[in-house]
């Protein structure tokens, strides 16, 4: 390669995160023509991980600094989410069986490949949600770089949210005990702008039943409640105060 070509590179490497992705199309708008993209493939120094996606090549690639690249190469909006920012915050030490997983809440649209790959730390989650009128967010400082994760209360609703697919209800309400320092009035924040009847009533139950001192401050006349019933597990235990049918395991446990 060329000394022009070469200093290109250099700065490339230098300014690139360990761990991190290089997106084609953000390449590009930085002065790297497809050629000489591909002159650093063919040459070794970078590897594709998907279509318009790179690394470098030998590099260990880390779920966090891959959701920064994406975000700040693209312009999108991704955030850490659910179990994975409660992890973050010291919350939760949930451990799910197998390759640790990181929950990513993405806006709506396609993410890409780049998110199905094995070759990452941790396995990435990406799902979409729109039962959420206003997202509570907050940064987490990561090694030379921000993310942006779901705050505590949102990281909750969250994970009610995805019961069944990537939960269970009493997984989750071992994780609500550890909860004692939520804000209330994120938590009233959060309920009210949460269109979900099931999420809603199973956030209030485990709340009350773990005995948080903030539960006694929320204003429940808000949350704009139904009266309808709703079964959420088979041969499980009707809660009347909430209308819901909740695990036997859950409702027995003390």
């Amino acid at each position: 390669m060329g000394i022009a070509t070469t200093s290109k590179l250099n700065n490339l490497l230098s300014e690139s995160l360990p761990g991190g992705l290089l997106f084609a199309g953000w390449l590009r708008n930085e002065g790297y023509s497809s050629q000489l993209l591909k002159k650093y493939r063919d040459s070794g120094w970078l590897e594709g991980l998907a279509r318009g996606v790179m690394y470098r090549r030998n590099d260990n690639l880390s779920a966090l600094t891959a959701v920064y690249c994406y975000n700040h190469q693209t312009g999108n909006n991704a955030r850490v989410a659910a179990h994975s920012a409660l992890e973050l915050l010291g919350f939760s030490h949930y451990v799910p069986m197998g390759k640790p997983r990181l929950m990513v809440a993405f806006e709506s649209g396609s993410v890409g490949d780049w998110v199905k790959s094995e070759k990452f730390d941790m396995t990435i989650v990406p799902f979409h949600t729109e039962i959420f009128k206003k997202t509570l967010a907050q940064s987490y400082q990561g090694n030379n770089f921000t993310l942006k994760i779901s705050s505590p209360e949102q990281a909750f609703l969250e994970c009610l949210l995805l019961v069944p697919d990537y939960y269970n209800y009493m997984d989750l309400y071992y994780i609500m005990e550890q909860l004692t320092s939520l804000n209330p009035e994120n938590v009233q924040i959060a309920l009210e702008g949460t269109s979900s009847q099931r999420v809603k009533r199973m956030f209030l139950y485990m709340a009350e039943k773990a005995g948080h001192y903030w539960f006694d401050m929320l204003d429940v006349d808000k949350l704009g409640l139904s009266s309808s019933k709703m079964k959420l597990v088979d041969n499980g235990v009707y809660i009347s105060k909430y209308r819901i049918t909740v695990p036997k395991e859950l409702n027995d446990y003390e």
